[in-house]
């Protein structure tokens, strides 16, 4: 079990209040916190939308076409999304809609449970599952205006069973049906990922069989001063996939592509797959993670669900050799999976800073 005793060594963060709770407060009071307000944030209302450019669609059907001609079509599409975006919306993913249903109604009726019940699955010291905020390494750092809800899924020796024994028992199904669903589709992704930048096919198994997957079930409360105040602070994520089911029709995401934020408008049934740090490592840069963040409305509640899937804890990570040649040297240094998810925990979440600490040429290249 040593697996299972250094995922809880990676990291924790401190306590936090309950900002859906204190949402209540703010309506009454028609003021933010000083702790939630962010003047150092770019705006995030965004004019003139409908002409800004639109994340590619990729459809999973093509992909696991038989026919030749439509499989390599949409290969190159999924390349050159994962390219040039690092973002793609997935359509005709294959997860049935009974189990997607299931998930959005347990995560609606878990954030609106009493506090007194929301109380039993808080955060713990130095933990990160449950309910509160990641990240949070200083008493005086600038909060998200979000709730979120953090739960190991996979491997299952992960499991807090104390936390998901008290979720409903159709929700706990839900959770473990989807769980494994997005595994197979995370899986196939990264395969197809491979052949496209023809890698070794071992190189991107290795690493991420048997790897993590983690779910992070978000809440943004409205807010009568959402210009002032963030969902999610702009930053790229440290996994290798990250596959992300919005939960109602309030849209929030945006992210940031040549020097500009574009918000993401979520097809219906589709996922919102984007590139990660570990992505960006393996692939020597070619595929690039992108920041984005989450926004907030000014007169209705976001829910979303974002699945992390990450390599072995027991790995170690680094360009892929088939990458490597002498007109593609290595960009980034080979670090343990273990250690560089304790390095990404124990600081600020802050845009690209920390793949930033990868790089082979950065002069602080220390977790």
């Amino acid at each position: 079990m040593a697996e299972a005793t250094s995922i809880a060594k990676l990291g924790g963060s401190l306590a936090v209040p309950s900002v859906q709770e204190l949402a209540k407060e703010t309506t009454t009071l028609k003021a933010v916190p000083e702790r939630y307000v962010r003047r150092d944030q770019d705006p995030t209302f965004i004019p003139n939308i409908t002409s800004l450019p639109q994340v590619p669609v990729i459809d999973m059907n093509n992909l696991l076409s038989l026919e030749k001609d439509v499989l390599q079509s949409e290969l190159q599409k999924l390349h050159l999304a994962s390219k040039e975006w690092g973002f793609f919306q997935l359509i005709n993913h294959g997860v049935s809609s009974l189990v997607v249903e299931g998930v959005k109604t347990g995560i609606k009726e878990l954030f609106n449970l009493p506090m007194e019940e929301k109380k039993k699955f808080w955060q713990q010291p130095g933990d990160m599952e449950g309910f509160g905020q990641a990240f949070v390494v200083s008493d005086d750092q600038k909060l998200d205006w979000a709730d979120t809800f953090h739960l190991f899924t996979l491997p299952k020796h992960f499991r807090k069973p104390h936390l998901l024994a008290k979720f409903h028992p159709q929700f706990r199904y839900s959770i473990e049906t989807y769980s494994a669903e997005l595994e197979k589709i995370a899986n196939t992704i990264l395969d197809l990922m491979a052949k496209a930048l023809k890698m070794e096919p071992h190189e991107m198994r290795e690493l991420f069989d048997n790897g993590g997957q983690t779910l992070r079930m978000n809440y943004y409360p409205p807010c009568p001063q959402a210009d002032l105040v963030i969902g999610l602070n702009p930053h790229s994520d440290a996994t290798g996939l990250t596959i992300l089911l919005q939960i109602n029709e309030t849209e929030g995401l945006q992210i940031r592509k040549d020097g500009m934020w574009i918000p993401v408008k979520p097809l219906p049934n589709a996922f919102i797959v984007n590139v990660g740090d570990i992505l960006e490592i393996l692939t020597n840069g070619i595929y690039r993670s992108i920041e984005h963040r989450a926004t907030v409305n000014i007169g209705k509640e976001r829910l979303s669900l974002a699945t992390f899937y990450n390599p072995k804890i027991d790995g170690e990570v680094g360009p892929a050799p088939s990458l490597i040649t002498p007109q593609t040297p290595p960009l980034f240094r080979r670090i343990g999976v273990a250690d560089y998810f304790k390095g990404y925990f124990s600081r600020e979440l802050s845009g690209k800073s920390y793949v930033d600490v990868m790089r082979i040429n950065n002069d602080e290249n220390k977790v």
